[in-house]
């Protein structure tokens, strides 16, 4: 039986203050071999975000089947009001969770990241900035990558083919590159080329990277709302990443770009010093922003079958890309180290 009607039937939402959402999936099951640290590591990454971000950032995490001890960190987050919503849920995979955090939310700006990055100040900043300079910037990373220049950016070198504003520039943080890989435990990861040199694009005075990583990005809320996929069978990796975190940013017309210096470090599973010293160096910040989207043209399926599949494989295949560098500027010795 119902006697009377419910208050907030057909009252529209209220508009929220907040315009840039912040996902992180956890997952630790215990405190056991590869999850030894992993509760250490959690709490650097949200402290970090804490003290980096500004007032109008929604924090959003998904505890994807941890156990009881995070369920309870992360409940003591929620009660001190730190984090905005909490979902708990069994362990049904990162993507998935991803997903349960974007549905029900209208954000402009949609942060998803992993578990273990310590975020640095000024990422939200120079990420903005690359918004406002390049009006097809689809996705922000805060961590530049000299290899991720040959990954869903076939649509950059289609629009900039004839470009100067497309060229290599010196790398400004060489040791986050090695940072980085060290926190993969893969040492030779990059070489020395890479080091030394990176692909970038300027527009209105500001530097980008050519393409984006996964670990950590920013996209803009629009590269979701036609995706797809609503489930993926993978609990992590596979091509749900791709499928979900690349191509609808390519659909869009958008480019993957990512910020010229280092605003992020990814730190694996294993705790070190380091990391406490580098958290410590943090300052509160302050600062408030106002973000605006800039107006882009949606292509045609048509054009992005041009763009995204033919043009993808022309330009992409490995002996046309090394011209395109040498051209581009990439010194001859750089090109058998760099691809």
């Amino acid at each position: 039986m119902r006697i009377g009607f419910n208050p907030h039937k057909d009252k529209s939402e209220a508009q929220s203050d907040y315009f840039h959402q912040v996902i992180v999936p956890v997952y630790i099951p215990n405190f056991e071999g590869y999850f030894k640290d992993g509760l250490k590591i959690l709490d650097i990454c949200l402290q970090s975000l804490f003290k980096t971000t500004h007032s109008k950032t929604f924090f959003t995490i998904v505890n994807n089947g941890s156990c009881d001890e995070v369920k309870k960190y992360l409940n003591d987050l929620l009660n001190q009001n730190k984090i905005h919503e909490l979902i708990h849920t069994q362990n049904i995979g990162k993507l998935n969770a991803i997903l349960k955090g974007i549905y029900g939310a209208n954000f402009k700006l949609v942060t998803i990241t992993d578990a273990d990055v310590l975020f640095l100040n000024n990422w939200q900043k120079e990420s903005y900035s690359i918004f406002d300079s390049f009006s097809k910037a689809g996705v922000v990373c805060p961590t530049p990558s000299p290899k991720s220049l040959r990954t869903f950016t076939s649509n950059i070198y289609w629009d900039l083919f004839f470009s100067n504003t497309l060229k290599f520039e010196p790398v400004k943080n060489p040791k986050a590159l090695v940072k980085f890989a060290e926190s993969i435990s893969y040492n030779d990861f990059y070489n020395q080329s890479h080091f030394d040199q990176i692909f970038t694009v300027e527009a209105n005075g500001c530097k980008a990277v050519v393409g984006a990583g996964h670990f950590v990005s920013t996209y803009k809320s629009e590269v979701f709302n036609d995706i797809s996929i609503k489930y993926s069978n993978y609990k992590l990796g596979g091509d749900s990443e791709g499928k979900f975190l690349d191509e609808p940013v390519v659909n869009q017309g958008l480019w993957r770009l990512s910020t010229q210096d280092n605003f992020a470090y990814h730190l694996g599973n294993v705790h070190e010093n380091w990391m406490d010293k580098q958290f410590n160096e943090l300052f509160n910040e302050q600062n408030k922003f106002v973000f605006e989207n800039k107006s882009y043209k949606k292509p045609s399926k048509f054009s992005n079958f041009i763009v995204n599949k033919l043009f993808s494989k022309f330009i992409l295949n490995k002996k046309i890309f090394v011209r395109f560098l040498l051209w581009k500027g990439l010194s001859k010795s750089a090109i058998s180290d760099y691809l």
